[in-house]
C-alpha cells in the first residue's frame, strides 16, 4: 500500500476473493435478498431503510418512469436513431433533458414544502391549520411572482398519482408535515389565485420523499433514476418499433426556410 493519502468510502470494496457493498457481502447478503429500490435509496442513505421508507420510495419511482413522447424519450429515440452503436448516449441524452419543466418539479417541489416548513414554529394539528399555512405559502409565492411547484398540469384535470401516493405514505406512517401541506396547497389556493389547478405527480413525489427521509439535495437524482428506466423502455421499444425515423421526416418535410436577410420577425 502506498503512502499517499486515504479516501474514505462506506459503499463498496472488493478484494481478490469478494465484494461488500454497504457493510454486506455483496453475493451472499446482497443479491437475490435485497430489490433493486431498497438497495437504491440504501446506497443514499448509508444505513437500511424501514420497509415502509422503500415502499414509498419505490411507489415514487414508479410514479416518474415514463410519461409516454415526452421530451426527454424523444430525445433518447432521437439519439438511438443518429448513433444506434451508442446506448449510452441515447439513455443519456434522456436524462440530460431532466430539468425545470420535466422530472425537475420533483426536487423543486420538495425542497419549497420543506423549506415552508422549516420556518414553522410549530407543526399545525389539524386540517384547518394546516389551510392557514397553506394560504401564506401561497399569497407569499404570488406576491413574489414565484411558481408554486407541483400545482398545475398540462395534461391531467386530476393527477391519479396524488390521492394514491398520499395513501401509500399513511400506510406507511410517513405522511408528513411536506404532505400535509401539499394537500393543503391543493384546498385552499383557488381562492388565492382565482381559479383551481390540479397537484401534479411530480410534486407530490417530491413532498413524499422529503417526508420519507430522502436528502432533499439528492431529490432531483431520484426522478433520474425513475425516467432512467422509462428512457431504456423507449429505446427498446425504438429498437422493436422504430418511429424515430418518421418524427425526422415529419419535421425536416415541414420545414420552413426563411432567408435570414429578409426575416422581420422579433427575437428574444
Amino acid at each position: 500500500m502506498s503512502d499517499g493519502p486515504a479516501f474514505r468510502t462506506s459503499l463498496g470494496t472488493s478484494d481478490a476473493t469478494s465484494i461488500t457493498l454497504l457493510g454486506h457481502d455483496l453475493a451472499d447478503e446482497i443479491m437475490g435478498e435485497v430489490g433493486f429500490g431498497e438497495l437504491a435509496l440504501w446506497l443514499v442513505l448509508r444505513r437500511r431503510p424501514e420497509p415502509g421508507q422503500v415502499r414509498v420510495f419505490e411507489a415514487v419511482l414508479a410514479s416518474l418512469a415514463d410519461h409516454g413522447f415526452v421530451p426527454t424519450a424523444i430525445a433518447a429515440r432521437m439519439t438511438w436513431l443518429s448513433a444506434p452503436d451508442s446506448l449510452q448516449g441515447a439513455v443519456a441524452a434522456g436524462i440530460l433533458g431532466g430539468g425545470s419543466r420535466y422530472l425537475g418539479v420533483t426536487e423543486d417541489c420538495g425542497q419549497f414544502l420543506a423549506r415552508a416548513v422549516d420556518e414553522l414554529d410549530d407543526l399545525p394539528t389539524d386540517e384547518d391549520g394546516w389551510d392557514d399555512v397553506a394560504r401564506d405559502v401561497v399569497s407569499t409565492a404570488r406576491a413574489d411572482k414565484q411558481i408554486i411547484p407541483g400545482l398545475g398540469h398540462p395534461t391531467h384535470t386530476h393527477d391519479p398519482r396524488v390521492e394514491r401516493l398520499a395513501t401509500i405514505a399513511r400506510e406507511a406512517d410517513l405522511f408528513g408535515p411536506c404532505m400535509e401541506l401539499f394537500a393543503a396547497i391543493g384546498r385552499v389556493h383557488g381562492e388565492i389565485i382565482g381559479r383551481t389547478l390540479p397537484l401534479n405527480g411530480a410534486g407530490v413525489g417530491g413532498a413524499a420523499l422529503v417526508d420519507a427521509g430522502f436528502p432533499r439535495h439528492l431529490l432531483r437524482g431520484a426522478a433520474l433514476l425513475a425516467r432512467t428506466a422509462g428512457v431504456l423502455g423507449q429505446v427498446a421499444e425504438e429498437v422493436d418499433h422504430p418511429i424515430a425515423n418518421d418524427m425526422y421526416l415529419s419535421i425536416h418535410g415541414r420545414t420552413d426556410y426563411v432567408d435570414p436577410t429578409t426575416d422581420t420577425s422579433e427575437t428574444t
